[in-house]
């Protein structure tokens, strides 16, 4: 709980060594043990003699708690973690896919294999339907179609959204069963870490090393010219 207390704190910018108001604090050293309650003067005379900064990490407790840390380190690593986070963050979108009640059959097949294929990455799918003139009257044949959606993807989908009528369009939502959402997401994480090892083995993406040149390479290499011999001198 304390813990918890102490990151929800310095997720906000908090007050710092002669910052801190308070005349004692409760401290917690460089390492995670408790130091106890002592005046803030001590606190942040032991902060200094480690070369480190004295946060008040809990400014509601009586008295305020505060920690012995590197603060500038902290905010640097917490930010790059919160990027870190975002990089890997997958993104869902949602294509939507228009069909019409005389929607040829080839036409069908491919959206509904484009809908597929969209699914398969992790995202969901809109499937409208549109209704023209006095089309609206036969709201079954509409109906009918996204049945046959649904019957068609249901070894991958599932409805999100039960079809609903707005207007002169009806559509439904699609959205991928959990074993397709967790393979996408699985792919999603496994090529940001071949990204990454890639990154720090200096390769380039197609694999090939950046500083040192392959054997095809140094193969095609121009072998150096023979020296010339001098002329003898008259």
């Amino acid at each position: 709980m304390f813990q918890r207390s102490c990151a929800l704190a310095l997720a906000r910018d908090q007050r710092t060594d002669r910052r801190i108001k308070a005349r004692e604090v409760r401290v917690v050293g460089s390492a995670g043990e408790q130091l106890g309650v002592m005046p803030t003067e001590v606190a942040l005379a032991k902060a200094q003699a480690e070369g480190l900064n004295l946060v008040e990490v809990n400014p509601m407790s009586k008295p305020p708690v505060c920690k012995i840390m590197d603060y500038g380190r902290f905010k640097y690593e917490e930010k790059k973690k919160a990027n870190d986070a975002k990089k890997k963050q997958v993104v869902v979108k949602i294509k939507e896919v228009k069909l019409r009640p005389k929607t040829e059959e080839h036409d069908y097949e491919t959206k509904v294999r484009h809908v597929r294929e969209f699914l398969e990455e992790g995202n969901k799918a809109k499937i409208t339907i549109m209704f023209r003139g006095r089309e609206i009257t036969h709201r079954n044949l509409g109906t009918q179609i996204l049945d046959d959606v649904v019957g068609d993807l249901k070894d991958i989908a599932v409805v999100e959204q039960t079809p609903r009528l707005e207007g002169k369009q009806m559509f439904m939502i699609l959205g991928p069963n959990n074993k397709v959402a967790q393979r996408a997401r699985d792919a999603h994480r496994n090529a940001l870490m071949a990204q990454e090892r890639e990154k720090n083995d200096g390769r380039k993406p197609d694999g090939t090393d950046e500083k040192d040149p392959s054997a095809a390479e140094v193969a095609a290499a121009p072998a150096p010219a023979a020296p010339v011999a001098e002329a003898p001198k008259a």
